[in-house]
């Protein structure tokens, strides 16, 4: 087992399924964890669990709501007051809608919780990644990317919103954040990768009160793996020494697999990063009035 005792670990989304997997065996193997979600009463919980699985204290909780821009700024904030470097960084914080609404900054949930968040903390938390020797951000996509194409005339859904395809979109956008993002920390010794999961039996889409979200809770009974199944890819990510070196990279069940022929147009990466650039800085004119930083989660992306 892999000592991840001088590591420190930021995963989001950390309140269950995937998030809360992956914070246990990375916290089993010794590294310190901050979990991330919008839900104090889950996030209190799941610091229990990790602890209990640790053997150790080592763990803190920070709640935000991911999908408000001015959360996730303060959630960086927060954890640069508080740390001095960020060895692995797991964003995997995000949610199916099936009917369309808006966040804070008044932008299409799904595209705020599943996108802009990941572009967005990332960011903010680069000084403290490239603090770390050879630090590691690891991205949760999924497999249902393929045969689909982002839509730059609208992005947001405005003129047509299917709840599905905006999920497949984000989870296409995540990759070529992946791709972009790689390019540019090459030279910073940070390796930048995606994965997909794989069909996990967690509480993710069980907030849609519809035939569709019966049918998906239906479907993970009876196909869906182990949460810690799915977070195995995220930890050989985050810790393997297979994969230094590599970055830039789509993984499926811990192996290097080539991603749909959409998410490797590099003209589209850099299409969407200067459209995440420009949303972002129109949001910076009109900030949210409250962001929430106590340190105790968006749970897993779930509107209240």
């Amino acid at each position: 087992m892999t000592d991840l005792s001088a590591k420190t670990c930021l995963v989001t989304g950390a309140t269950g399924g995937v998030g809360l997997a992956t914070a246990c065996i990375l916290a089993e193997q010794g590294a310190e964890l901050i979990l991330v979600g919008r839900n104090a009463r889950k996030g209190a919980r799941s610091v229990a669990a990790v602890r209990r699985a640790a053997g150790h204290d080592r763990v803190a909780f920070v709640q935000a709501d991911l999908s408000a821009m001015a959360d996730v700024r303060a959630l960086a904030g927060r954890v640069a007051a508080d740390y001095a470097q960020l060895d692995v960084l797991v964003n995997n914080a995000g949610g199916l809608f099936m009917r369309r609404f808006e966040s804070a900054d008044g932008l299409e949930y799904t595209f705020a919780l599943n996108h802009l968040a990941y572009f967005l903390l990332t960011a903010e938390l680069l000084d403290l990644l490239k603090a770390a020797p050879a630090a590691r951000v690891v991205n949760v996509s999924s497999g249902v990317h393929r045969g689909v194409a982002i839509d730059f005339d609208d992005l947001q859904g405005l003129r047509h919103y299917d709840g599905w395809l905006a999920y497949r979109r984000s989870k296409l956008m995540n990759l070529m954040f992946t791709y972009a993002l790689a390019r540019r920390l090459d030279v910073n010794g940070i390796n930048v990768n995606a994965f997909h999961p794989g069909f996990v039996r967690s509480g993710f889409g069980h907030d849609n009160r519809s035939l569709a979200g019966l049918g998906l809770r239906l479907a993970q009974l009876i196909s869906g793996i182990p949460p810690r199944q799915g977070a195995s890819t995220a930890v050989y990510l985050a810790t393997s020494d297979r994969v230094a070196g590599i970055s830039g990279e789509y993984f499926e069940k811990s192996q290097n697999v080539e991603s749909s022929p959409e998410s490797r147009v590099v003209d589209d990466q850099e299409r969407l990063w200067r459209a995440s650039e420009v949303i972002l800085a129109g949001l910076a004119l009109h900030p949210p009035a409250t962001a929430a930083t106590t340190t105790t989660n968006v749970s897993e992306g779930r509107p209240q």
